[in-house]
């Protein structure tokens, strides 16, 4: 086989940080994932309008994970679990989202309530943030957040990510109520001199192969 076969491809399919294993999910997870989501209802209600589907049975759980395999697979939209080191509970999710346009991706997180005020969000979003400029060669990155969701909005800031501007009312949250959009974004010549480039990583493509 020569080098152009065996050169390591991305998209990076699993990312471990110093605590965390983010990683494609697999609908093996379903019972992992649906366990964290039960346990978070109340927690994520305020924040997350696809909460309002919550709980889902464990047919329709395997259903949506084949869809975030398959959008993977395809390059779609990169939905990723996050998962404690030794991946026996899922702590939250992420995601390398790809509704920003061709050459930014925009970052989503929550993280499950027992593991709050723990930085693993801030870990979680260095970590992407890494994948999107190193390896899937980014221009851009955004994280959008609601301004009333302090924990989340601490994020961006800490690591350096710049406040473009807040939308005001673009969205509906959970409760069908209007609800602004912070933006924030970091461009690839700013991510060097960053927080967000202090969280090491490893990173590997679809063959467990290091990118």
């Amino acid at each position: 086989m020569d080098d152009k076969q065996s050169a390591p491809r991305g998209p990076a399919y699993r990312v471990v940080t110093p605590r965390l294993v983010l990683r494609c999910w697999q609908p093996a997870d379903a019972a992992l994932l649906s366990a964290a989501i039960e346990a978070n209802l109340e927690h994520l209600g305020p924040w997350m309008p696809w909460i309002k589907h919550e709980p889902q049975s464990f047919e329709q759980r395997v259903e949506q994970l084949r869809r975030f395999r398959g959008e993977f697979d395809l390059g779609q939209d990169f939905t990723y679990g996050i998962f404690n080191r030794d991946e026996t509970a899922a702590l939250g999710g992420t995601g390398l989202h790809t509704r920003v346009g061709p050459h930014g991706r925009e970052i989503g997180y929550w993280i499950h309530k027992d593991h709050l005020n723990r930085g693993l969000a801030g870990e979680t979003a260095s970590a992407l943030t890494h994948v999107a400029f190193a390896i899937a060669q980014m221009k851009r990155v955004e994280i959008h957040c609601d301004p009333l969701n302090l924990r989340s909005l601490a994020v961006p800031r800490r690591l350096g990510f710049h406040h473009d501007g807040t939308r005001r009312q673009d969205v509906n949250g959970a409760d069908g109520q209007p609800r602004d959009t912070m933006i924030w974004s970091m461009l690839a010549e700013e991510f060097a001199g960053s927080q967000a480039a202090a969280t090491p990583i490893d990173a590997f493509d679809a063959l467990g192969r290091p990118l």
